[in-house]
This record gives structure tokens, sequence and C-alpha cells, in this order.
């Protein structure tokens, strides 16, 4: 057997073997990309880069990043579907290319100093082309000549074997992704099938040879990056002989505490259950609370979806006690766990308890629908007609109570009513739609593109974070910032709503300093350094040992990613339009330059 601990060791000695220096984990909470609501791979945080920016640590890259997706969230249930998981991956910035990546790839996987899998169970696909890149005959001769048959290999179109970018715009390429025959009773196929599901994909090469542009255009990059993904889960799963991902040892405890509290419910149902509870203990880690918008929204949406199949199973009040099953697994890896336990088991508890009240209207309103459709039986024409619940409404249902079409259509059967799931999932499809759209622009520190606007926002809220300090005094803290052409968003730690006088004092020092013409420098330092030089950083994020920060003048210091303005005269008038409360005890100041 191998332990989570072992692998991640194993995949990071091989790395920094390989010259790559090992970087944390950044938050869920995407720092740098301005597409995704969440961190869904481990590109996102280095997204600036990938585009040409010089890392402090250096070309060669490699960590372990816990990622959220919730893209796949009517998989979830299945033997390797996940909301959290975690993602081991190398970079090269602008280094090394294919034929190292593939080989350093299949080093790994197949010698037995390392994970020592049987490279005659191994399949490969590679990219096909299309009219905007050519097919990928550069990683097609790296894995011959490491000796994988012809017949093991497939070319598959773009929907199979291109990665990125996350939005509309962005780096991204081709990518060669390596599966593993996981069945033990069956011999091996002679011919590779990536469709047949007893060949797991273990690990993903992706070469970001192009940057999309905004009018779809792909532009070969300056840079040519590797980034690589290989899931913990499913890894684990396949080096240990198991039929699935929710049989190792990531997965096991949380299970068993949700059999222990029931013995009812299938194994899909318990599976969901501690899929949305893990992922919600995750993202309340991460600074995210309950909400109506944004990853609050997606948030609350786990945790209701988890106690509604919980209420399946004859669960009550169970949320939390599932919850500490997590910190046993995971708070000794992320310390951001141990430190907000007592926070995250109180609000997941408050958000139960709120939403049994909402569950209570919920019933009472499927009731009421169903009382006002069962009488039109009488009026239909057909003896085999049933009457039924519309999508629209299933999905208003979903929407507001958040129940599960399966909680809808189970209840609706039982007054021989049935529900149209065709429309409901068109209702669903639109939704997600929506949601990925207004998903653009929500970020923390990165910018929604390089745009002269946007940099000089983005170098007013380094004044602001420091001219917010020194009106209302230590205790303000960075939780986020997110910045389009239009304004800049900056959320921050703080009891109370802000005076008239408080926020105009904050304003008249920010164009004080824009108008003194402080110059900004940048310089990269040991993290340590950095942070006992005074220089600002952001609450919750995790850095890597060397870190670039940014000096304006003598006034503010602070540790970014960029870019910024040359001298803060270049930024223009600062105005704040409003001040708010988002959640209690954080603030939130918009803003604008003219």
């Amino acid at each position: 057997m191998i332990t989570r601990k072992e692998l991640i060791k194993k995949y990071l000695d091989f790395f920094k073997s390989k010259g790559h220096k090992v970087i944390p984990s950044a938050s869920l909470i995407p720092s740098n990309d301005p597409t995704v609501l969440f961190t869904t791979a481990g590109m996102h945080p280095l997204t600036p880069y990938l585009l040409g920016q010089k890392h402090p640590l250096g070309n060669r890259l490699v960590n372990v990043q816990k990622c959220i997706r919730t893209t796949d969230i009517n998989e979830v249930g299945d033997s390797y579907h996940h909301t959290f998981f975690e993602m081991l991956g190398n970079w090269s910035l602008g280094d090394y290319w294919k034929k190292e990546a593939i080989e350093m790839s299949f080093e790994f996987l197949t010698s037995k100093k390392w994970l020592g899998l049987d490279k005659n169970k191994i399949g490969i696909t590679c990219f096909a082309g299309n009219k905007d890149a050519e097919k990928d005959e550069e990683s097609l001769k790296v894995w011959l000549s490491l000796g994988i048959p012809k017949e093991r290999i497939v070319f598959l179109p773009k929907e199979d074997n291109w990665w990125g970018p996350a939005g509309n715009t962005g780096p991204c390429g081709p990518d060669t992704e390596m599966f593993y025959w996981k069945d033990k009773e069956i011999e091996i196929p002679k011919k590779f099938n990536p469709k047949d599901e007893r060949w797991i994909e273990m690990w993903n090469n992706v070469f970001m040879q192009y940057n999309k542009t905004e009018n779809g255009k792909f532009i070969p990059l300056k840079q040519k990056n590797v980034d690589t993904g290989m899931g913990v889960e499913r890894t684990l799963a396949v080096l240990n002989g198991l039929t699935n991902n929710y049989e190792t040892e990531v997965w096991k405890p949380i299970i068993e505490r949700i059999e222990k509290l029931s013995s009812t419910g299938s194994e899909r149902i318990v599976r969901i259950i501690a899929d949305h509870i893990k992922a919600s203990v995750f993202i309340i880690a991460d600074g995210i609370t309950p909400s109506n918008t944004g990853q609050g929204y997606i948030l609350r949406r786990l945790i209701r979806r988890a106690i509604r199949y919980g209420n399946f199973m004859g669960l009550k009040n169970f949320i939390s006690k599932v919850a500490k099953s997590v910190f046993e697994i995971y708070e000794n890896n992320y310390s951001e766990l141990k430190k907000n336990e007592k926070e995250i088991l109180s609000l997941l508890s408050g958000e139960e308890e709120k939403f049994n009240k909402t569950i209570e209207q919920g019933e009472k309103e499927l009731k009421k629908i169903i009382g006002e459709i069962k009488p039109s039986v009488f009026g239909l024409k057909g003896k085999d007609k049933k009457p039924e619940i519309s999508g629209k409404i299933a999905f208003l249902l979903y929407q507001s109570y958040g129940f599960p079409l399966d909680f809808v259509k189970e209840t609706a059967h039982r007054y021989n009513i049935n529900v149209d799931e065709k429309e409901f999932n068109q209702e669903l499809f639109k939704h997600q739609e929506l949601s990925r759209t207004a998903s653009a622009g929500i970020f923390k520190s990165g910018l929604a593109d390089n745009s002269e606007k946007t940099i000089r926002l983005h170098t007013a809220t380094h004044l602001l974070n420091e001219a917010l300090r020194a009106v209302l005094g230590p205790e303000v803290k960075q939780k986020g910032s997110n910045i389009t052409p239009e304004r800049l968003r900056f959320d921050f730690s703080f009891s109370r709503k802000l005076t008239d006088n408080e926020i105009k004092q904050v304003e008249d020092l920010v164009n004080k300093k824009i108008k003194q013409g402080l110059e900004v420098k940048k310089q990269d330092i040991k993290l340590k350094d950095a942070l006992n030089s005074g220089a600002q950083a952001e609450f919750g994020s995790k850095y890597p040992e060397i870190v670039s920060v940014y000096f304006i003048g003598g006034f503010s210091k602070e540790i970014c990613t960029g870019p910024h303005v040359k001298n803060t005269r270049e930024i223009g008038k600062f105005k704040i339009i409003k001040e708010e409360a988002i959640a209690t005890g954080i603030r939130r100041i918009k803003a604008t330059v003219e």
C-alpha cells in the first residue's frame, strides 16, 4: 500500500531531483486568472508566469495544488469524479519542452525507484490537429522512442486533447495523456481504446504553445510552457489496486462516518454527501461564506445538496459531525483547516439550521404545486396520460429551496405525477451558462486584462490598502480584490461601517500619494525577509520562499505578482464609489480612477 503522504513526497522528490523548485498550494480562490470562480487546475495561480513574467523561484516548478471543479457535479458519485481534489503538477516556464516533459512523466510512472507501474499497461492520446493548430507528431515520436507501440497511441480531436484557456482568452495548447489498464482480471487488449472505462487517465502533459486572443485567434507564445497534472485520488486508487477513488484513505473516514450515522442510503448518495462536505470545508477555509452570488453561491449549493441527500438517509444535524473527518485527513497538510476549524464547523451547522427552515417552506410549496396539478387528471384525454410538474417549476424548486431533481421526482411519483426532466436539464444548462458568464472577472489580485486602465487600478489598490490601515488602524487586512477596466473592488477585514469622514480621509490620502509622484519598484526577496520588513501580504494566501515585493515610495510595501505603473502620477484621480458590508467583519470598497 502507498499512502497519500508517500505519493506526494515521491512526486516532489522526483521533480526536485530534476531541478524543480517546490511552490505551495495556492488558495482555491484564483489570484491571477480572471476567468474562473475557483482554482480548477495548478496553472491558474501561475498565469502571469505562463505569459512571460519571471517567477522568483526560476523556470522549473512543482507542487500539489488543491482544486475545485463544479462542471462535473452531476457525475460526482461515480468511481472518480470529485468536486474537491488534489493535483500533482510540474511546470516548465520556457525551459524544457515536449521531449523532456514526456520522458520525465514516463520515468516517474514506470521506474521501480518511483511508482513502478507496468509500461505494457500504458495507453497514450495525442492531439489530432485542426485549422488552428497542427497535429502533434512531435509527441508521437517521443512516445515511440520510449517503447510505446503504435497501437497503444491514439490521436483525438480538440475536445479531448486540448487544454485551456479556462475562459475566453489566455495560454493554451495541445496535450498528451497517459492512461493505465486497471482491470486485473481481464487481459490487456493489444489496441488502446480510451473510451473503454477500464483504461483510466493517469497524467496529462499540456504544451502551452498558443495564446488565444479576444478575437479568437491562436497566436504562438514567445515563451512555450509545459503544464502537467496527475490527480492524487485516482493515482492512489490505481497504485493500491482499488476499484474506485472512494475506497482510498482520503475518502474512507468520511464515508464511514456517514454510514455510522445512518444505515440507509445508496452508495452514490453517500459519496455525494462526502464529496460536497469535503469541498465545502476547503472552500470555507479559504475565506468564502455561503451567499447568493459568486463563490458563496456555489458553496451554499454544495452544502444544501449534501443536506438534502442526507435527509433522504434520515440524517439531521449531521454536517459538522461528518466534516470533522475532513480535518482528520488533511489538517496536518493545510494549516488553514486547523486554524479555522471552529469557525468552519460553526458556519456549517448554522447553514444547516437555516436551510432546514427553508426546506419546510419548500416542501409546503411542492405539496401546494402537487395539489394544484392533481385535480387536472380528470380533464386529461387518454387514460395513460399522467399529470406533470414542468421542468421550469422543478428548476425553481431547485434554485429557491435547494431541492435536487431526485427529491422532486421522488415526492411527485408518490402522487403518481411525472416530472419533465428534459426541460429541467435545459433550464439547468441555461443557468450554468449564465453562471460561467458571470464568473468572468472574478478573481483576487489578478487583472481582467493588461490594459492601461486595469494596471492603474491595480496600483491604486496598493495605495488604498495602505490608506485604510493609516486611517482605520492595523486591524485592516486585505481579503481579496477584483479589478475590471471600469473599477476596482477591494475587500478587507473591519468590524464596522466606515463614516463619511473616514471614507473622505482614505480617498484624500490615496490622491495625495498619487500627486506626490511616488516611484513604483519591484524586488524579489525571501518570503521571511519580506514579512519581517513589514510587507503586506494577502490574508490566507500562501507564498513561495522567494516573492516579488512592490514598493511605492516609502508609503506602501506589498507582496504581489504585478503588473503596476512606474509612477503614481500615472494613476489619475482616485474616487471611492461605494463602501458596504459583504459578510460579518468584512467590508468592501468599490472605486475608480479618472
